[in-house]
């Protein structure tokens, strides 16, 4: 696989919920830190993912916000 994203991790698929039209998939990136992805129900098909595949989960976006608390 070759992507020019510069964020992706690789990880194991842990747990699958899928919708009828939306998924959630949650992957073990190591160091007991979790991801965790909505993807297409027909996407989560066509790749096969289902607990112990092996993924990357790729973050690509154009902004970050921070928030604190109001304390």
């Amino acid at each position: 696989m070759k992507i020019s994203a510069r964020n992706a991790l690789k990880g194991t698929v842990i747990d699958v919920n899928a919708g009828p039209i939306m998924a959630s998939v949650k992957v073990d990136i190591g160091g007991g830190h979790v991801v965790t992805a909505i993807v297409t129900a027909e996407s989560v098909k066509e790749l096969a993912m289902a607990p112990g595949a092996k993924v990357y989960a790729v973050v690509k976006a154009t902004e970050v916000m921070l928030a604190t608390d109001d304390d």
